[in-house]
């Protein structure tokens, strides 16, 4: 949701500055099951009040995908104290931001202002929370602002079915519900009664299935006393989410799809693999050796495939480690025809030297400088430290791994690079995508 309003005159950098720095934090929980972060940060007057709902695209029952992105939208709407479309104008007239964001797991809402006007932030959240108005003319308004989005970012967009994996997640998991699309079917949300709609808000908007963060210039005791005051008697509509275990079953033997994309002019040809959840050391590992092989011009990949064989016009790379899974999906943008065997066996054949060999010394100095980097900015701003905290402690259930994650890539070895590559990135353990230029052929027969 790109709804930014205005971006305060302020950098946002917190303290953090060639080296990482520990993040202090307090935690608790409120009777009704609230959880509380509190990050204290005096060296900017800004503070960020944000508010992370366990219910993202995997708690969606099947015919009713799309839900949970929805809700995204929706629930700037109004509330019964803040008018409908005021809720924008409220943070502007504030000197604040805001924006919200869902994954597979979570969705996460926030507001970024001069800190003097914590309050507000508290307010809004708490009326987010506390009674939504969830009526038939926001049904309507936002079921258009998704549709649209889904044509901005996915029917029309070069590559959409691979950056917002519609086109390549259906093909990994076929049991788990990390199969299905964020964003969800237009169809589903069509067919929705509104009935369904206020069910699905009160099943999971609740205090006993959030957590709120605050994060940046506050005074801890006088936080505490606004959210006793704005959250503390906030009611519970339905018991915490317990999520079911889903397991999906290991791909054991090549599977071959094809795309089409009627955007693009060059075809791609896609790897993608199924790889461990977000708090094994592995997904860390698997970090690495994307950055390895097709981290940027100077990756494996990419002098091989682009300045060396003059195959391809680009490599790209996606991973992303969650909660129950990850997937690692790599490919590149054809150059001229395609000679499908003679892609698959040069990137093969750079994936087996990671199986073989242990990179050189160098390559791995730079992979610890540019991961200490990436960590660093990450947690740079107030608004990133406040998503991260929230984060480790829904998805990973220990706030404490902001403090530990740069550490864990610190442990990774070249040995385990070369065993990694070995345990996950094999051609029977993948999905093979030949993702071609225009739209995909009919059958029907005259």
């Amino acid at each position: 949701m790109k709804k930014s309003l205005f971006i305060l005159a302020l950098s946002l950098l917190v303290g953090f500055q060639a080296n990482a720095q520990k993040v202090e934090f307090e935690e608790y929980k409120l009777d009704n099951g609230l959880h509380v972060i509190l990050h204290q940060e005096n060296g900017a007057p800004v503070v960020t009040v944000g508010v992370m709902y366990q219910v993202g695209a995997k708690d969606e029952i099947p015919g009713r995908s799309g839900f949970a992105h929805f809700f995204e939208h929706l629930l700037f709407e109004g509330t019964e104290n803040i008018e409908r479309g005021e809720w924008f104008n409220i943070v502007s007239a504030n000197g604040g931001r805001n924006n919200a964001n869902t994954s597979q797991d979570r969705t996460f809402y926030y507001e970024t202002f001069p800190s003097n006007k914590l309050e507000v932030g508290l307010w809004m959240e708490s009326e987010r929370m506390l009674h939504p108005k969830i009526e038939k003319i926001g049904v309507d308004t936002q079921n258009e602002v998704v549709k649209e989005e889904k044509r901005q970012r996915i029917d029309n967009s070069p590559y959409g079915k691979i950056i917002y994996r519609t086109g390549v997640d259906k093909h990994l998991f076929k049991t788990h519900p990390y199969g299905r699309s964020v964003i969800g079917s237009m169809d589903d949300l069509d067919a929705a009664e509104l009935s369904e709609f206020q069910d699905f808000n009160k099943q999971y908007y609740n205090p006993n299935n959030a957590t709120l963060v605050v994060a940046g210039d506050i005074d801890v005791a006088a936080t505490k006393k606004m959210i006793a005051d704005y959250f503390g008697t906030i009611e519970n509509n339905a018991e915490t989410n317990i999520r079911e275990t889903i397991v999906e079953p290991a791909i054991t033997e090549t599977r071959n799809a094809t795309e089409y994309d009627s955007n693009i002019q060059i075809p791609a040809y896609i790897f993608s693999y199924i790889t461990p959840k977000s708090v094994e050391k592995d997904a860390y590992v698997l970090d690495y050796i994307s950055s390895i092989l097709t981290g940027g011009n100077s990756s494996r990949m990419y002098k091989r495939m682009v300045d060396q064989d003059q195959v391809a016009v680009q490599v790209l790379a996606f991973g992303q480690a969650n909660q129950d899974y990850g997937t690692y999906t790599m490919g590149a943008l054809i150059k001229g025809e395609p000679d499908w065997d003679s892609l698959k066996a040069t990137m093969d054949e750079e994936i087996k030297k990671l199986q073989t060999e242990l990179i050189t010394e160098k390559e791995y100095q730079k992979l610890q400088n540019q991961f200490e980097t990436r960590f660093v900015n990450a947690n740079s701003s107030i608004e990133g430290i406040a998503s991260s905290l929230a984060t480790y402690q829904m998805l990973q259930g220990d706030t404490s791994r902001i403090n530990k994650e740069l550490d864990i890539y610190r442990t990774i070895t070249r040995e385990d690079i070369m065993r990694v590559a070995n345990k996950y990135l094999n051609p029977n353990q993948r999905v093979e995508i030949k993702y071609l230029a225009g739209t995909e052929p009919t059958n029907d027969k005259k």
